[in-house]
C-alpha cells in the first residue's frame, strides 16, 4: 500500500509540474522517472525497458522529414497561394487555411504544422490589417482535429499505433470518418460566426495579391527529391500491414534518404532541428508509467471500469470517449493517453476481448479531439499560442477555452455517435 501511494504522490506531483509548466515538461517527466527508481518502485532496467523505441524514432524521423521541407520553403508557399486563390476575402482564407491546416496535419503532426503555419497567418493578416487571434485558434482547432485522422497525425495516436497492432491504414479506415464530420460541422460555424466580422479594404486585398510567393520556393532541387521521398513513405505506411514494417523504420529511412539528399553540410543543422525536449519528455513519460504498472494500480482502474459500467460495452467505450477527453483537457493528451493504454490493454482482457479494436477508437477520439478544450489540452495548443505571444499576440487561457470547448464538446459527441453507431 505505500509503494502505491507514494507512486500516486510521485505520478499527481509530475503531472502537476507538466499541466502548470511550473518547470520544463521534459525535466518534470525525467526526474520523475528517476525519482520512481529512487524510490525502489522499479528498478533502471524496468524503467528502460518501457521505453517505446518505435516512438521515439519515429517522432525523430519526422521531425528531421519537417525539418528539410521547411528548408525548402513549400508550407509558406502554398499558405500564401492558398490566401491569393480567395482573392484576399477573409472568411474564405480561414476556411481554406482550417482545412489545409487539417490536412497537412494528418500527414504530418500537429505540432509541426502550427510551428509551419502560424507564422504565415501572422503574415498574411498583417498585411491585410486584421485581428490574427480568430485565425490562430481556429487554425489550431484544425490541427489537432486533422491530426486525429491518421497514425503519424497526432502523438496520441503514434502511442496507441506503436502499442498495438493497429496499421496506418486501419487509422485511416477507422477514424477519417468521423473526423471528416467533425471538419464539415467546424467550417459552418466558423462561416456563420465569423461571416461579417471581419473586413478587409480593397486597398490591402490588392497587396497581398501582389505577393510574389515563388520567392518563398528556397531549394527546387531539393523540394522535388524531398516530395518523391515522401510519396514512398506513405506508400510504404499504406502497406505497412502487407511488408510488417514497424512505423519508425519507415519514418527513419524516409529521413534519412532525405538527408542524403541535402547538402551534406547542413545535415547537423537539419538534426540539431530535432526537438529533442520532447523526444526526452516521451522518455520520461513511458518511464512513469511504467512506474504505475508495477504498482498494479492500472490493472485495479481497468477491472473498476468494467465494474461500473456493468460490463455494458456501450458505456464502457463511450466512458472511455468522455473520460480521455475531458482528462486530456485538463491534464494534456499526451500523458492522459500514456496512462490509459495500459488500462485498455486490461480492460480488453477483463472483456474477453469482445471489443476488439473499439476501445482503441474511442480512445484516440476521446484523448486527440478532448486536447481541442483548453491551450494546454495538447502540444499544438501551447506552441501556437507560444508563437502568437512570441510575436506580440497574447492569447489568454480563457479566451482559447471559449473557442476551445465549443470543438471540444461538439467533436465529442460525433465521435460518441459514431462509436455507437458503427461499432456497438
Amino acid at each position: 500500500m505505500l509503494i502505491l501511494i507514494s507512486a500516486l504522490i510521485i505520478m499527481g506531483i509530475t503531472y502537476l509540474f507538466i499541466v502548470t509548466e511550473w518547470i520544463n515538461k521534459m525535466t518534470a517527466a525525467l526526474l520523475g522517472s528517476f525519482i520512481f527508481v529512487l524510490a525502489g518502485i522499479m528498478t533502471q532496467e524496468q524503467a528502460f525497458s518501457y521505453i517505446d523505441w518505435n516512438v521515439v524514432f519515429l517522432l525523430v524521423g519526422m521531425m528531421i522529414v519537417v525539418a528539410i521541407l521547411k528548408d525548402t520553403g513549400v508550407f509558406q508557399y502554398v499558405a500564401i497561394k492558398t490566401a491569393k486563390a480567395t482573392r484576399g476575402r477573409p472568411i474564405w482564407i480561414m476556411l481554406l487555411l482550417f482545412v489545409m491546416t487539417a490536412l497537412i496535419s494528418a500527414v504530418l503532426d500537429n505540432v509541426t504544422t502550427v510551428m509551419l503555419l502560424i507564422p504565415v497567418v501572422l503574415l498574411i493578416t498583417q498585411e491585410l490589417k486584421i485581428s490574427p487571434y480568430p485565425y490562430i485558434i481556429n487554425i489550431t482547432m484544425a490541427s489537432n482535429i486533422g491530426g486525429t485522422a491518421t497514425l503519424i497525425g497526432d502523438p496520441p495516436n503514434i502511442l496507441i499505433g506503436s502499442r498495438t497492432d493497429l496499421t496506418f491504414m486501419q487509422f485511416i479506415y477507422n477514424l477519417v470518418p468521423p473526423v471528416l464530420v467533425v471538419m464539415l460541422i467546424s467550417l459552418i460555424m466558423i462561416r456563420i460566426f465569423y461571416r461579417k466580422r471581419i473586413k478587409v479594404s480593397n486597398r490591402d486585398r490588392a497587396k497581398l495579391m501582389e505577393y510574389n510567393e515563388r520567392i518563398l520556393i528556397k531549394d527546387r532541387k531539393l523540394l522535388r527529391r524531398s516530395l518523391y521521398a515522401i510519396c514512398l513513405m506513405l506508400v510504404l505506411f499504406s502497406l505497412q500491414g502487407v511488408l510488417a514494417l514497424e512505423s519508425a523504420t519507415i519514418a527513419m529511412t524516409t529521413a534519412l534518404v532525405m538527408l542524403i539528399f541535402s547538402n551534406r553540410k547542413y545535415v547537423e543543422q537539419i538534426v540539431s532541428e530535432v526537438d529533442w525536449v520532447t523526444i526526452f519528455f516521451f522518455m520520461g513519460l513511458f518511464m512513469i508509467v511504467g512506474g504505475l504498472s508495477e504498482t498494479g494500480i492500472l490493472r485495479t482502474l481497468a477491472h473498476w471500469i468494467v465494474e461500473v459500467t456493468n460490463n455494458d460495452s456501450k458505456l464502457i467505450a463511450l466512458t472511455i470517449i468522455w473520460v480521455s477527453g475531458i482528462a486530456s483537457a485538463l491534464m494534456g493528451c499526451v500523458p492522459v493517453v500514456a496512462t490509459m493504454i495500459p488500462v485498455i490493454n486490461d480492460v480488453n482482457l477483463a472483456m474477453g476481448g469482445a471489443m476488439e479494436n473499439t476501445l482503441w477508437w474511442a480512445l484516440a477520439l476521446g484523448s486527440c479531439l478532448g486536447g481541442l478544450g483548453t491551450p494546454i489540452g495538447a502540444a499544438s495548443n501551447i506552441v501556437a499560442i507560444g508563437i502568437a505571444n512570441r510575436n506580440g499576440f497574447r492569447i489568454r487561457f480563457f479566451q482559447f477555452v471559449k473557442y476551445g470547448l465549443i470543438y471540444m464538446t461538439i467533436s465529442l459527441v460525433v465521435s460518441s455517435i459514431y462509436i455507437w453507431v458503427r461499432y456497438l
